[in-house]
């Protein structure tokens, strides 16, 4: 798989599990890299990357012990919620 088609896996996966679960409800962005690669680990800072792309688009809210972060600033665990536009 190409850098591009797992960007883009990886993107409709979180898409896909945000819209799932509702803007009131959360997930862990290693949820995302699990269904996007058997070895998912390495994946991390290409989730938060497409993370911050989609908050910029309004389409997904990042958190991290209930506030408002940004993922490629915050360190520690952070979660990942749908927006009412996702």
């Amino acid at each position: 798989m190409t850098d591009p088609e797992l960007k883009e896996k990886i993107r409709r996966e979180m898409l896909h599990i945000a819209a799932k679960r509702g803007p009131e409800k959360s997930l862990c962005p290693s949820e995302v890299a699990r269904a996007a690669a058997e070895d998912w680990r390495p994946l991390m800072p290409l989730v938060r990357q497409i993370a911050a792309e989609e908050l910029a688009e309004g389409r997904i809210r990042v958190t991290q012990k209930g506030k408002d972060v940004h993922p490629l600033e915050a360190r520690g665990p952070i979660r990942l919620s749908a927006t009412y536009n996702c």
